[in-house]
């Protein structure tokens, strides 16, 4: 069931992502000016990569809530809060400190990945 709970929460925070972007996108423009990337419309091989990637994020975060003992939503959610604090949090802050990103543009990707984080506790945290 736990695989079932993966490819779920992969392909649920891929849409969500993608909708969460399209959203984001024009209040990062207005932040950013001319510096925002034009992401455009995505070709396939990167679609499929980034399925890939987030299925890769969610048997991460599977296999560390399974080792942990525990995979009910509410302690996965707590897990999910740490694990985004603990690593795209600090390295996003990081590409503002050290690679000039625009806090924008991190903070965008940071409010992307707690959704994912997040999406991904509960979808596993119930499929389990």
């Amino acid at each position: 069931m736990i695989g079932l709970g993966i490819a779920t929460a992969a392909v649920a925070a891929f849409v969500f992502s993608s909708v969460y972007y399209a959203a984001a996108t024009p209040l990062e423009r207005r932040a950013v000016g001319e510096a925002a990337l034009d992401r455009g419309r995505p070709k396939p091989w990167k679609v499929l990569a980034e399925l890939l990637r987030t299925a890769i994020v969610a048997s991460a975060f599977a296999w560390i809530a399974d080792r942990g003992g525990d995979l009910d939503i509410s302690h996965a959610i707590v897990l999910a809060l740490i694990i985004w604090v603990g690593f795209p949090l600090v390295l996003l802050t990081g590409s503002v400190i050290w690679e000039k990103v625009h806090p924008a543009t991190a903070a965008m990707h940071a409010g992307d990945w707690l959704l994912k984080l997040v999406l991904i506790a509960v979808i596993v945290g119930v499929l389990h």
